[in-house]
């Protein structure tokens, strides 16, 4: 499981270091991809297979659900860490996520999301966490 939030910077080949807590849960084969919000998400390979398999049993002949594989589908990249725990982030993938240089790395349980750093700080600074956290208590979840 992933966990916590992590800064780091590319250097000049756009290369992102992989948090050394996640480096042993991760693998040594990988999948990285777009993500909702502006980030990027980052599997290990048998969660991406599974996640993969649920987007192939979407109805295809129906156009969201085509549309929603082609987002993740379309610029996913197999990323395996170097010997430094390091990965390249394609400049495809960079541009989408608008990273330049700072990153925040966040566990997210089952994968790990990828952030420039002013898109995490401008959603976590978000004031619909109140309302979120409200409504997840009306079903039942305490926080």
């Amino acid at each position: 499981m992933f966990l916590g939030e992590y800064d780091h910077s590319l250097d000049a080949k756009g290369r992102l270091i992989i948090p050394s807590r996640f480096r042993e849960a991760l693998g040594d084969r990988c999948v990285l991809t777009r993500g909702f919000d502006g980030c990027l998400c980052l599997y290990r390979w048998e969660m991406w297979e599974d996640f993969a398999a649920k987007l192939e049993e979407l109805p295809q002949n129906e156009a969201r659900y085509r549309k929603l594989k082609r987002y993740f589908m379309a610029q996913a990249c197999e990323a395996e860490p170097d010997r430094q725990g390091r990965i390249v982030l394609p400049a495809r993938l960079r541009e989408a996520a608008g990273i330049e240089k700072d990153v925040v790395t966040v566990g997210m349980g089952s994968r790990i999301e990828i952030w420039s750093r002013e898109k995490w700080e401008d959603d976590m600074s978000s004031d619909e966490l109140d309302e979120i956290a409200h409504e997840m208590l009306e079903r039942g979840l305490r926080i």
